[in-house]
């Protein structure tokens, strides 16, 4: 379990920003917790875009899928605040793989919420699963050496 925002630093490979907007917050004032889910989204974007599988998705046709995601609220977040939004995959398999998500208030200097997700690769062309490609796995090796063993 993350405890410090230099653990966060070191085990996940990706961390974004986020700051907190105002609209953010729900009637209970705290944030909402369907926006979580779009920090998760943000955070998984720039992990496929610094691992090529955009630039795949849109020169071979074939990219990822979310086939399932979940989210544990550890501590209610408020309005300000700025979020540092961790992601990293935890297993790859021959068409899919899984993120695991962690978000770092600064504010608080605490972790508040962590996630994961099941990616699917998938070819637009015939809407069919189809393999991770050897390069998309070498760029998330690069990045995650540790998944290799």
């Amino acid at each position: 379990m993350i405890k410090t925002l230099e653990e966060l630093e070191k085990n996940y490979p990706v961390i974004i920003d986020i700051n907190i907007h105002w609209g953010d917050m729900d009637a209970f004032q705290h944030v909402n917790n369907v926006i979580y889910f779009r920090y998760f989204e943000s955070a998984r974007i720039a992990y496929f875009r610094q691992t090529h599988i955009m630039d795949e998705m849109e020169t071979k046709k074939i990219g990822p899928i979310l086939a399932s995601t979940e989210c544990r609220y550890r501590r209610p977040v408020t309005f300000p605040d700025v979020l540092k939004v961790g992601c990293r995959v935890s297993e790859i398999r021959d068409n899919d793989f899984d993120q695991e998500y962690a978000i770092f208030s600064t504010a608080q200097n605490a972790l508040v919420t962590t996630g994961e997700a099941r990616i699917v690769m998938v070819d637009y062309h015939s809407h069919q699963k189809t393999e991770i490609s050897d390069s998309i796995k070498q760029h998330i090796l690069d990045r995650q050496p540790e998944l290799s063993n």
